[in-house]
């Protein structure tokens, strides 16, 4: 069969939606925005020698100690990538890693002195950056934001 003898078929095929690359759903934009903020916050906690993730879990621990798991859950972050954060704050004596007397398999982790004092450095970077970002967008336009991402969360 020739395509001539069927031109409906022409026209169905011709009104398929085709993918463009350049298409932005609401995923690629959420996606590609996190991606730039954490860029940029990274290159300010770059100063004290830190990623935006080691800066997180210092930032999730801060107030209680937490298993691994319980870590690993709040930051909705891989097992395997959070084992290779906490080595490396660990060795860096930001964190120290305890076991339960309860359970000896459980092992909690907790901030150390000279982690609460990188994460207070930390902070007043990371506060200086959002409040920069925050002037760039705008009082009205910040508020919306968190409104509908609190909303999808």
């Amino acid at each position: 069969m020739l395509a001539d003898e069927f031109p409906g078929e022409r026209l169905a095929m011709s009104d398929r939606p085709r993918h463009r690359l350049a298409r932005a759903d609401l995923v690629d934009l959420l996606t590609r925005t996190q991606r730039a903020l954490v860029r940029d916050l990274g290159g300010v906690l770059e100063e004290e020698g830190v990623t935006v993730d080691q800066w997180r879990v210092l930032r999730a621990l801060a107030d209680e100690e937490r298993s691994m798991g319980e870590l690993a859950g709040a930051l909705e972050m891989p097992h395997a990538t959070l084992t290779r954060i906490v080595d490396t704050l660990v060795d860096s004596a930001f964190l120290y890693r305890s076991q339960s007397g309860e359970d000896r398999r459980k092992v909690s982790v907790h901030v150390s002195d000279p982690g609460h004092a990188k994460l207070d450095r930390l902070e007043s970077l990371a506060a200086a950056h959002e409040r920069a970002l925050a002037d760039r967008l705008g009082p009205d336009t910040v508020a919306d934001l968190s409104t509908l991402l609190r909303g999808l969360a």
